[in-house]
């Protein structure tokens, strides 16, 4: 449901911690919004986090904050485990809300949300910021126009000397990033429909620091998920490997974020064969150019931010909206259980 709207969104920004700051700042750089509250539960870090000369109003009270008929959007910055408690108050109370990856703690708390935005046509969006980097919106332009061709293999790599987390394992800290860009650039033809993943925790935290994810995808292909808390160097890179092209985007190289190799395999059946030589398949190997599109930098949650405010104003569906979150929690809760099951493929939505 569109909503005529002739001045900023009025929006509150709930969490001041980690992620809460960077949303206030994009929401105040933002002509669509108004940003009008700061709610934390540790007053001195709202307060701090907005600086002593902001007209924002800092509280450690979300009823007053939703109950304020100024504020028709709410994003939400705190962790995992109360997205649920927090997003179903403020959908409740008629606002419109962004919420942190993962969607929520648990696919079924995700369902929830998902269901009660709809029921009432409120939007329901995750903020899943690498999604809406310049370098991921054009890997899903590029996959999705088929210039790859078809989709064979993704190898992604998410790995660093990290901070061991106390309540998640490193899958469900950082293999979220991953399996939301998935989800945003593959065609929903092509999403995965099984995991099986493999972890181990060499230091004894109580938890797995480093992990393989292998999805299944339909037609044959495959998708590698490498996530690591324990490396002393910083690698973030994907391969998209395509029957006419491959990709390759290492995030950490500023001036050539996306390179495009027209070089692969090609395989001939010719016509003249018997179904028995057919097996002795032709293999030519095929070596053109490299390509690097160029793009235009622009900071990532700056463009979620304005994406928020189209879905809100024009009642389109936002690009992360809930149900991409869903498709994430489904995706993690069926690695969990193949990680408790010894690495066995576990089929994805199966798991709940």
């Amino acid at each position: 449901m569109s909503e005529q709207i002739d001045e900023p969104i009025g929006v509150a920004v709930v969490g001041a911690g980690y992620w809460g700051p960077n949303l206030v700042r994009n929401f105040q750089a933002s002509q669509a919004f108004r940003l009008l509250w700061l709610c934390d539960l540790d007053l001195g870090r709202a307060q701090r986090a907005l600086g002593p000369y902001s007209t924002v109003q800092p509280t450690t009270d979300l009823a007053t904050v939703l109950a304020d008929p100024r504020v028709r959007a709410v994003a939400i910055a705190t962790p995992a485990g109360t997205h649920l408690q927090v997003a179903l108050a403020a959908l409740r109370a008629g606002k419109h809300v962004l919420v942190e990856k993962p969607l929520a703690a648990t696919h079924r708390d995700g369902l929830t949300l998902v269901e009660e935005a709809e029921r009432r046509g409120l939007v329901l969006m995750c903020d899943h910021t690498y999604c809406y980097t310049p370098a991921v919106m054009r890997i899903r332009d590029l996959v999705r126009s088929g210039d790859l061709g078809e989709v064979q293999y993704v190898d992604s790599v998410r790995i660093n000397l990290g901070l061991v987390q106390r309540d998640i394992d490193v899958v469900w800290d950082l293999a979220p990033h991953d399996l939301s860009i998935l989800d945003f650039v593959l065609p929903e033809e092509i999403r995965p429909d099984a995991v099986a993943a493999h972890g181990a925790d060499p230091i004894g935290a109580g938890r797995s620091c480093v992990a393989y994810l292998t999805l299944r995808l339909p037609g044959g292909g495959m998708a590698h998920v490498h996530v690591n808390w324990l490396s002393p160097v910083k690698v973030r890179t994907t391969m998209i490997g395509g029957s006419k092209r491959t990709l390759v985007w290492d995030d950490l190289n500023s001036s050539q974020r996306i390179s495009v190799y027209d070089r692969g395999v090609d395989v001939a059946y010719p016509d003249e064969l018997g179904a028995e030589e057919r097996r002795d398949l032709l293999v030519s190997y095929r070596s053109g150019d490299m390509i690097a599109p160029a793009l235009v930098e622009r900071e990532a949650l700056g463009s979620m931010v304005e994406e928020f405010a189209g879905s809100i104003t024009t009642g389109r569906t936002p690009l992360t909206d809930g149900r991409s979150g869903l498709r994430v929690l489904e995706i993690l809760e069926a690695a969990s259980r193949s990680l408790a099951e010894g690495g066995a493929l576990i089929p994805v939505g199966v798991s709940r």
